[in-house]
């Protein structure tokens, strides 16, 4: 609703500046008040065809058409330098309503017709070889512009273009870690579509373009929190489908701590997932040495995993299995799990083979004689089968400090005794399904009520009170997605954090444009990857 409203308030503004600077130019003034016509006569103040008011209706073009006849109405009153220019893009209505309020003021005529006109004649002198008149159209040329300006000028459209695009049609993304491996490699730089599940207007609005999150060097946010508006989602060209890989906003990410070589969520902390994995860090927090982040919806970390379950589905794993509604789903031909990798003591597994093979460094998870702890794809531990028929692979033991109940969504060790590889049922909430609230289920679902949708709820032993009412029913809002990385050992997803709303989702991975290994182009370039289709992986 918010940004409702603020377009409405936007285009208040600008008729109202429309109302001002028209009578300058001979037009009624009534005029700049009435949709459409207002747009028309403007056209016809800079020399535009009328049908170009059709393109400010047309989504992202016309925020560059309304910024071009922004700059060329002004123009046609004389403002040519390039703060003129700069004013009228970012603050129209105020800077129409100066220009018409100052008597001094004058319209000259059609800027974009005058500047054809002025052009030509210094083309016609040019071509007569009329030099001395040549000289003096080019000293009194009001369009010329230094070099500087040009370079100003040439650079701050490329930047708002990259910011442009980034925000709202494609954006850059690289694969930092090897949880979706081996069908994204670390390394793999991305192309992802922000339009195909749908165009998000931003939240964020006073920003530092083209960064995400953080500032380098300076290693603070990149972003302020306020002024903010509320999330809108265009149509989207195609829904999630299971097995699609996606991008989206860390769900857990709204506080974290950060450190250079990772960022945590406050419930990361909380669970003690920090204490096990990097004591260093979770001293810092518990000193107060590391400051606790809070970070609006499309300001929090981008994860990408795979979609194995949607809106409406019932998901579980069994030793190791996902089952989607009772059947066995269907597994990427890449995924991996952990294993240990035994071979007669005293002698040693030939690693030659592992970077071809795609068996990174972060794959070799541990070693002692006669044994190798390591993560394989189907593929990868048949080629090492094969060399040595005295190599024994098995599967590894479900780690007990990983998987403690603590840690494995829903958080619940009451009620849940869940963990990596056997999981579940759970129902996945769809838009306007309506479920039944119990102490044994609400674990599942606190988050989501509370946080994601944004409800005053509370529990009181076996009753639950959203927003003042008690009650045990709840409709959902908003459809959610179950995402899982292929490297169903080393990922941190939705076993971990639970469901992604439909809100988080960012965009579709399309293509790998370079990627080079350990994501250090210096280390060697995967040729072999570039251009692949990071949709069908």
């Amino acid at each position: 609703m918010s940004i409702l409203i603020f377009l409405i308030v936007g285009y208040l503004l600008l008729s109202i500046g429309l109302y001002f600077i028209f009578p300058k130019a001979g037009v009624d003034a009534w005029k700049g008040l009435v949709p459409v016509m207002n747009f028309v006569e403007w056209c016809k103040l800079v020399g535009r065809p009328t049908w170009h008011v059709a393109l400010l209706f047309i989504p992202l073009v016309n925020i560059f058409v309304f910024a071009t006849m922004a700059v060329e109405l002004v123009r046609s009153f004389g403002k040519y330098k390039f703060v003129h220019s700069f004013l009228a893009v970012v603050a129209a209505p105020i800077y129409f309503i100066l220009l018409g309020n100052k008597e001094e003021e004058k319209y000259l005529g059609q800027s974009r017709i005058m500047e054809q006109e002025y052009q030509a004649r210094m083309e016609e002198a040019a071509e007569k070889n009329e030099t001395r008149t040549l000289k003096k159209l080019e000293a009194n040329n009001p369009y010329k512009k230094t070099a500087i300006r040009e370079w100003v000028e040439a650079i701050a459209f490329a930047v708002f273009a990259a910011a442009f695009i980034r925000m709202f049609l494609i954006e850059a993304y690289v694969i930092p870690t090897s949880s979706m491996e081996g069908s994204m490699l670390v390394g793999d730089f991305l192309f992802v579509s922000k339009a195909h599940y749908g165009i998000r207007t931003p939240k964020t609005v006073a920003m530092v373009p083209l960064l995400h999150n953080r500032l380098p060097i300076l290693n603070t946010e990149s972003y302020l929190e306020n002024p903010s508006l509320n999330f809108h989602r265009l149509p989207a060209i195609e829904n999630i489908d299971r097995n699609d890989p996606v991008v989206f906003n860390y769900p857990e990410g709204d506080s974290v701590y950060v450190f250079p070589q990772r960022t945590w969520s406050v419930y990361d902390y909380r669970r003690n997932s920090v204490r096990d994995q990097i004591p260093q860090h979770h001293q810092r927090i518990k000193q107060g040495k590391s400051d606790l982040i809070t970070r609006p919806i499309d300001k929090k970390d981008h994860y990408i995993k795979r979609c194995v379950g949607i809106p409406g589905d019932s998901l579980e794993i069994r030793d190791r299995q996902v089952y989607i509604n009772g059947a066995p789903a269907e597994n990427p031909s890449t995924l991996q799990f952990v294993y240990l990798v035994k071979y007669p003591p005293g002698t040693a597994i030939n690693k030659r083979k592992f970077d071809e093979w795609g068996i990174s460094k972060e794959d070799e998870q541990g070693s002692n004689d006669g044994l190798m702890i390591l993560v394989l794809n189907d593929d990868q531990k048949a080629k090492i089968q094969a060399m040595d028929p005295s190599i024994v692979i098995e599967p590894a033991a479900v780690g007990e400090t990983v998987d403690s109940p603590e840690k494995i969504f829903p958080h619940d060790p009451q009620h849940f005794k869940w963990n990596r590889d056997n999981f579940g049922p759970l129902y996945i909430p769809k838009k306007g399904a309506t479920i039944t609230l119990r102490p044994d289920n609400i674990a599942l679902y606190r988050r989501i009520i509370a946080v994601y949708e944004g409800n005053d709820f509370k529990q009181s032993g076996n009753d639950f009170i959203i927003n003042g009412e008690k009650t045990n029913q709840y409709t959902f809002k908003m459809n959610y997605y179950w995402m899982m990385g292929d490297n169903r050992h080393n990922s941190e997803d939705a076993r971990m954090w639970g469901f992604v709303p439909e809100n988080h989702v960012v965009g579709k991975p399309l293509i790998i444009w370079m990627s080079a290994k350990d994501g250090n182009p210096f280390k060697g370039i995967r040729f072999d990857r570039i251009f692949k289709r990071a949709d069908r992986l």
